[in-house]
């Protein structure tokens, strides 16, 4: 499947507003499925740029933090899981953030605005605290999300109201270096943080487990990277922990498991991708 369509993704600030990624007018093919290789083609050195809709992070105010007596209790980490797996027909997603999350109706309603339906929804408590998980589908065709374009878009809307409506998470998300109220006390060393590890998974198909420092952008990057040397994504999932990203995907070449040399190609193709500076054009 295919879509083409123009979208985007913002970060905001108080006096600028930063664009992430952006797709105009562009057709591409939907990865998150089984499906055959293709060839996209050399990466540009721009970065990609999201497609079908607008989502703003907004900062909230220093005041929102100031009134907020949960900040003097120990923040929890935040998790966002987006799961192509478990659901054949939908695609789920589970939100964590201690015991501070109430309904979600303000993300259950930004969702919608990415022309997505919420086709089921619960919450389950555990010793990690409460879990809020939706079922998420298209609005246009009532099946589950299958471009990476649109996965990142989901992702970085549960981000953006997790700043919004709960300020103290700020410090506990990459995003929040830059859109909030109080950057994370951590840095993460790329270089430390990145582990990309492949190993067999039947005849057929492969797992490939990646663990590197978020950032916008970067579902998206990591199935271009993988498409690029003709592998394929079959499904997968991809969690943001706090300043962490960590995906599980499972891929072929050609309907087979990757072979130990190509498993090696694609391991260090992404350990070089995602240790490398990036460095805008515009800089030159």
């Amino acid at each position: 499947m295919a879509s083409a369509a123009n979208c985007a993704v913002y970060f905001c600030s108080n006096t600028n507003c930063l664009t992430v990624f952006e797709i105009k007018n562009h057709s591409l093919p939907a990865t998150i499925v089984s499906r055959q290789p293709n060839t996209l083609g050399r990466r540009s050195h721009n970065r990609l740029r999201l497609s079908s809709s607008t989502t703003r992070i907004n900062p909230p105010s220093a005041t929102a933090i100031e009134n907020d007596g949960s900040l003097l209790d120990t923040v929890p980490t935040p998790k966002v899981i987006i799961d192509q797996d478990s659901d054949p027909d939908a695609t789920v997603v589970e939100i964590t953030f201690g015991d501070r999350l109430g309904a979600l109706l303000d993300t259950m309603n930004a969702l919608k605005s990415l022309g997505l339906n919420v086709t089921k929804a619960n919450v389950y408590l555990d010793s990690s605290g409460k879990h809020n998980k939706f079922s998420i589908t298209k609005a246009s065709t009532g099946r589950k999300v299958e471009e990476p374009e649109l996965l990142e878009a989901i992702r970085l809307t549960i981000i953006n109201n997790l700043l919004q409506y709960h300020p103290e998470s700020s410090s506990q998300l990459a995003m929040g270096a830059t859109f909030g109220v109080e950057p994370p006390k951590e840095t993460v060393d790329v270089d430390i943080a990145t582990h990309v590890r492949v190993r067999d998974d039947g005849p057929d198909r492969s797992l490939l487990f990646v663990e590197t420092a978020d950032r916008p952008g970067l579902l998206v990057d990591l199935v271009k990277t993988i498409s690029d040397i003709n592998i394929a994504v079959e499904s997968g999932e991809f969690d943001t922990e706090g300043l962490l990203a960590k995906a599980t995907f499972h891929v072929n070449y050609k309907g087979k498991a990757l072979i130990k040399p190509l498993q090696q190609v694609l391991a260090n193709s992404l350990r070089y991708f995602l240790r490398r500076p990036i460095t805008e054009e515009a800089s030159f």
